[in-house]
């Protein structure tokens, strides 16, 4: 039999997608599952490929190493400056294993189907190259200098997607001989060098996840394709609070609240900046999705957080979330104290929170009030504040 692997690239870094909190797309939650693992078990799970490696960037090790762990595959190659490049140095890296044909695909198309791989190692019994398309069916225009120029005819247009298989030697050579031109996909190469390449029949479903619009498309996809996907909405509930201090002569006198600076006459005794509301809707964050609390992952004996402006700890608790796949639907915080008056600030610190949590602002509400000059706040001996959050999770059971 002869041996066949598929190379999966997941080097892009997603110019044209404006989410993540910097994860890169590919490695962004599906189902609660990386994007990148649905795209390898689709390969790993079918019965005449052989082996799986991915070309990955050097940047994203991590995230590569949580997204396959258990998973039996190749060592991963880092890519290059381009797709081209990157292509060619997983190819390359293919020598040792003596493939006989290969499987070029894209690791933000998470739907490929089981039925698309199939055609294509069925045609390559037949043909040194094949990719899967889609006829086209809208009309196309060229548009240049605010006017459109012509219109092409559709007639035998096709949209071009992967997998795209080719004999090894071939596309190996292409790439080694025209690496220093420029192609959109690794068929190109093997048509400028004269191979024929034929097409069998794509899927819509069988998109490339390019923009943010893509990704919402992808996790309503899921859902249908995948079973035992669940969707959840999910409440945290947080609370802390800080002990107030003098003024030390050299000091400025304010304090910050929900990133907020906010005139006081007091100082809030805290190993970070003592940002006590954005502690306790860290807590309810993290309870929302299971992540245990502010303590476990910014532990006060830990000298990196002396200091630390809590917002930017904020924005890691809302990383984690992002990885999990997780969607804030809303933000409620109650800030208690006698002083200082927090009505005038409430505006500020919605788009504070807002901002960092990249949502909007109509989804954070804050709220204050006193303890009626009872116990300690009511003594303006410190300051407390509550928090809930609501999320919605999506997820494989």
């Amino acid at each position: 039999m002869p041996k066949i692997v598929a190379l999966i690239t997941a080097c892009g870094r997603g110019n044209r997608f404006n989410q993540g909190d910097g994860i890169p797309k590919q490695y962004l939650p599906l189902a609660g599952v990386p994007m990148l693992r649905h795209t390898i078990m689709a390969f790993l799970n079918h019965p005449q490929i052989n082996d799986v490696m991915c070309v990955i960037h050097p940047d994203d090790m991590s995230f590569y190493e949580e997204a396959v762990i258990g998973l039996d595959l190749l060592n991963p190659v880092f890519g290059g400056d381009t797709r081209q490049a990157s292509i060619r140095f997983g190819l390359e890296a293919l020598k040792d294993y003596n493939p006989e044909k290969v499987l070029i695909h894209d690791g933000v198309r998470p739907f490929v189907s089981k039925q698309i791989i199939n055609g294509i190692l069925e045609k390559l019994e037949t043909h040194p190259a094949v990719i899967p398309a889609v006829a086209v069916e809208d009309t196309l225009k060229k548009y240049s200098d605010g006017k459109i120029e012509w219109t092409l005819e559709r007639d035998n247009l096709w949209r071009a997607q992967t997998p795209q298989g080719f004999l090894y030697e071939d596309i190996l050579n292409s790439h080694t001989a025209f690496k220093d031109l420029n192609f959109t996909d690794d068929a190109s190469l093997n048509e400028y060098a004269g191979i024929p390449v034929a097409i069998v029949p794509g899927s819509q479903n069988n998109f490339k996840i390019t923009t943010a619009e893509d990704y919402e498309r992808a996790k309503r996809l899921i859902t249908f394709l995948v079973q035992n996907v669940k969707e959840e909405v999910r409440v945290g509930n947080g609370y802390d609070v800080h002990a107030f201090r003098k003024i030390a002569q050299d000091e400025d006198n304010f304090i910050k609240i929900c990133g907020v600076s906010v005139e006081s006459d007091k100082k809030i005794i805290a190993h970070s900046d003592g940002d006590v509301a954005i502690h306790a809707l860290m807590d309810a964050l993290l309870g929302a999705v299971g992540e245990g609390d502010i303590g476990e992952h910014f532990p006060p004996s830990d000298l990196k957080w002396k200091d630390c402006d809590s917002k930017e700890m904020l924005k890691i608790v809302n990383h984690r979330l992002v990885r999990k796949g997780a969607k804030i639907l809303n933000i409620d915080l109650t800030i208690i104290c006698e002083k200082p008056r927090i009505s005038k600030y409430k505006d500020q610190m919605r788009k504070s929170l807002a901002e960092v949590l990249n949502i909007s602002e109509s989804r954070v509400n804050v709220k204050a009030t006193t303890t009626e000059k009872l116990g300690f706040l009511g003594r303006s001996e410190g300051i407390a504040a509550q928090a809930s959050a609501s999320i919605k999770l999506s997820f494989v059971e």
